[in-house]
C-alpha cells in the first residue's frame, strides 16, 4: 500500500509539471538528436562507401544509399595489403602499451596522492608542466635516444614509454585517488598491512573506473598512432594498421573502396571496446577531479 501511494504521488507530480518543463525537455532532446545525426554522417558515409560498387563511389550526384551492396572492397582490403598482419602488429603494440600505462601511472599517482612526502606536490607540478611540451620538440631527441639504444625497427619505442608514466594519466588517477577516504588506508595500516598491500588490495579495486578510462585512452592512442610507427618502423612486416591505410593512397590514384573498408575494420575494435566499457568509462570520467 505504501509503495502504491508513493507511485501515485510520483505520477501526480509528473502530471503537475508545467508546460515549460516539457518544452525545455523536448528542445534539449531535439538538439541532442540533431547533433547525434550530424556526427553520425561521417561514420555512415564511411560504412556505406565500403559497401558501394565502384560506379556508385564516383557517381555524381552523390549516392547516399548503395544501390547494390558488395563486399568486394573488404576482400580487396586484405589482398591489396597484408591487413591481417598489420592488425595483429597493432594489437601487440596496443596491449603492451595498455599494460604499461595502467601499472606505471597507477603506481606514480598513488605515490603522489596517498603518501605524504615533501616532493609529492613539486613533482606533480613538474609532471603537469611536461604536458605543455609538444611532441614536435621531443621527436628528434627521442629518435636519437632510441637509435642509440638500437630500438629502431622494433616495437620498443612505441611500447616502452608507456611504462614510464604519462602526465595526463597520472593527473587523472591522482585526482581519483584523492576521492578515496584516507581512513581506509589508516585502518589497513593498523591491521598490519604494508603499503603495497594497501595499494593492491584496497585502493586498486576501488579504482576500476579510472583504470578502465586510462586503459581505453591508451588503447585508442596506440591503435590509431600514425606518426610513431612512421618514424621508428621501416620494415614492411612490422607496419601497423595506420601505416597500412596510407598504402591505399598511391601517387596518382587512391583505392577508395578498399580504403573505406580497411578504415571501417580499423575503427570496429575501438567501438566494440567502448560499448563494453561505456558505463565504467563514463563513471571514471565523472568521478575523477572531484577533489583537488
Amino acid at each position: 500500500m505504501r509503495g502504491a501511494a508513493v507511485g501515485k504521488k510520483l505520477v501526480l507530480s509528473r502530471r503537475r509539471r508545467p508546460l515549460t518543463f516539457w518544452f525545455d525537455r523536448g528542445l534539449i532532446y531535439t538538439l541532442l538528436t540533431g547533433f547525434a545525426i550530424t556526427f553520425s554522417i561521417p561514420f555512415y558515409w564511411l560504412v556505406s562507401t565500403s559497401l558501394k560498387t565502384k560506379p556508385d563511389i564516383i557517381a555524381y550526384p552523390i549516392v547516399w544509399v548503395p544501390q547494390t551492396i558488395t563486399f568486394e572492397h573488404y576482400i580487396g582490403a586484405f589482398t591489396y595489403v597484408p591487413l591481417a598482419r598489420y592488425i595483429a602488429n597493432t594489437m601487440v603494440i596496443a596491449i603492451a602499451s595498455v599494460i604499461g600505462a595502467v601499472i606505471s601511472n597507477a603506481l606514480t599517482a598513488y605515490g603522489l596522492a596517498r603518501i605524504d612526502w615533501p616532493l609529492a606536490r613539486p613533482l606533480f607540478a613538474l609532471f603537469l608542466a611536461t604536458m605543455m611540451i609538444p611532441f614536435a620538440v621531443t621527436m628528434i631527441p627521442l629518435f636519437i635516444v632510441f637509435k642509440t639504444l638500437g630500438w629502431v625497427d622494433t616495437y620498443l619505442p612505441l611500447t616502452a614509454p608507456a611504462y614510464f608514466g604519462n602526465a595526463f594519466f597520472i593527473f587523472l588517477l591522482r585526482q581519483f585517488f584523492l576521492t578515496i577516504p584516507l581512513e581506509l588506508s589508516d585502518a589497513a595500516r593498523i591491521d598490519g598491512a604494508s603499503e603495497f598491500q594497501i595499494f593492491t588490495q584496497i585502493i586498486l579495486p576501488l579504482t576500476k573506473p579510472a583504470l578502465a578510462t586510462v586503459a581505453l585512452f591508451q588503447f585508442i592512442g596506440a591503435w590509431e598512432n600514425f606518426l610513431g610507427p612512421l618514424i621508428y618502423i621501416s620494415q614492411r612486416d612490422l607496419y601497423t594498421v595506420s601505416i597500412g591505410l596510407a598504402m591505399f593512397r598511391g601517387e596518382y590514384t587512391t583505392e577508395f573502396g578498399p580504403l573505406m573498408a580497411a578504415s571501417t575494420i580499423m575503427i570496429l575494435p575501438v567501438i566494440v571496446l567502448f560499448f563494453f566499457t561505456q558505463r565504467t568509462f563514463i563513471q571514471g570520467i565523472t568521478l575523477t577531479g572531484l577533489k583537488g
